[in-house]
């Protein structure tokens, strides 16, 4: 009896996502693009959903969006601005634009050179976000120990719950139901391991089965490039490059050299050959919390301390309703012409929206060194989380202060349960 691990993987997700309401979109060339959020920096009451964290790509909060049907040219009301130039980027791309070169970063308005009859839909990323929850909640009662990975990716342990000789007509039969069910076409690979589930449904995509016994992972691993296995990123690859070290099964031969990297060579080993014995987990404690825009180019300086107060009250917010405590503070702003300045700042001191605004302004006078620069980036995150029961040491000093700023946290976090997050804002905001 082995231990059979499944992973499924969403064939391009948002475009799928978009074509179940929009099945003229089945067999086109489609893009899903973005550009700013022009709501969430509006002075207008927008309302906004908090969903459930489904990985690292999508925020907690997002904003609905009217959906009146696919229009062919609507793309131009979002991406096209009064001068007619052509805003937005790629941020998914269905597999008919693969002979056209656009990929996932083209700029749009590069990609309609490239693929005239593109199809152009906005990114809708709450109605991603509820269509994957749905499709978690129905996994769930096909596979007891589920574990989310991304908001299109997910780990079933099958063992003790589906015989080995049964696995293959087992997900066979779920790839069908899914599709059936939601209309979304999904890639699913099995093996003993999860990195190696993975890796075999990266192998036979889309819409294919791969299933690697334990007996063939390192014949089914060996011949593939170090860049294909999900373990591998950009500075692990540069450095096995360096020893001449191309593939996966070069790799596996080179065990001494792993091992004497320690923990990390020896860690990576275990995961190419199968042997790494790393569960599905179903929960996982959370490492941070963020909110980030992109928008068109800013160079009045008050209008992105406005954005950024903004920000702060959404990720404030965000931070109330999980019942977390983060003391460590990031930010990162990017101009014009691609430079990035970021800082981390460490405060020992109870949450509140107060202290975080108060840390965000300091932050963002600290790392904007070039005032003449227009800016087009912000990112906030909230990470290094303690307990709320028994936090570490705080700042005495600002005792009764801080005290009096989270009884007011928690006052602004009831009113906007009830109603809605933008219903008390700083004055500033109005702009």
């Amino acid at each position: 009896m082995q231990r059979m691990i499944i992973h499924l993987d969403l064939d391009c997700y948002f475009v799928s996502a978009e074509r179940t309401r929009t099945p003229f979109l089945k067999g086109k060339p489609v893009v899903v693009c973005k550009s700013g959020d022009r709501a969430i920096f509006s002075s207008d009451d927008q309302k906004r959903v908090m969903t459930e964290r489904v990985g690292a790509f999508n925020g907690l909060f997002q904003h609905e969006r009217a959906w009146n049907g696919f229009e062919r040219f609507g793309w131009k009301k979002e991406f096209m601005d009064e001068q007619g130039r052509i805003h937005g980027i790629v941020i998914a791309k269905s597999y008919e634009c693969k002979p056209y070169g656009i990929k996932t970063g083209t700029m749009l308005s590069d990609a309609l050179k490239m693929c005239p009859n593109l199809c152009v839909v906005p990114g809708d990323h709450l109605f991603y976000q509820l269509l994957s929850g749905r499709l978690r909640e129905f996994l769930q009662t096909k596979i007891p120990i589920l574990e989310q990975y991304s908001i299109d990716e997910f780990w079933g342990d099958l063992n003790g719950w589906i015989d080995d000789d049964e696995t293959y007509p087992f997900i066979r039969s779920l790839q069908k139901e899914i599709l059936e069910t939601f209309d979304l076409p999904l890639s699913i690979g099995a093996s003993t391991s999860k990195w190696i589930a993975k890796l075999a449904t990266d192998f036979n995509k889309p819409y294919g089965i791969t299933l690697v016994p334990a007996e063939e992972i390192l014949p089914f691993v060996s011949p593939l490039p170090i860049h294909d296995f999900p373990g591998i990123g950009k500075v692990l690859a540069r450095r096995l490059e360096g020893y001449r070290i191309k593939t996966l099964g070069d790799v596996v031969r080179s065990r001494d050299l792993l091992h004497s990297w320690g923990r990390v060579g020896e860690e990576l080993l275990r995961k190419i050959t199968g042997t790494d014995k790393e569960a599905v987990n179903p929960h996982h404690d959370r490492q941070s919390i963020g909110i980030s825009r992109n928008f068109h180019l800013i160079r009045e300086r008050e209008e992105i301390k406005r954005r950024m107060i903004i920000l702060s009250r959404h990720l404030s917010y965000t931070i109330m309703k999980l019942s977390v405590m983060p003391t460590t503070y990031f930010l990162k702003i990017r101009y014009e012409g691609g430079v990035k300045s970021s800082v981390s700042r460490t405060v020992d001191r109870p949450f509140s929206e107060t202290l975080l605004r108060e840390v965000v302004m300091d932050m963002l006078g600290t790392i904007d060194t070039l005032p003449s620069y227009g800016i087009h980036h912000i990112a906030l995150s909230a990470s290094n989380f303690v307990s709320l029961s028994k936090p570490k040491t705080f700042s005495l000093l600002e005792a009764n202060v801080d005290a009096k700023s989270r009884k007011l946290s928690d006052s602004l976090t009831r009113l906007r349960d009830k109603y809605g997050v933008d219903i008390l804002r700083c004055a500033v905001e109005k702009g």
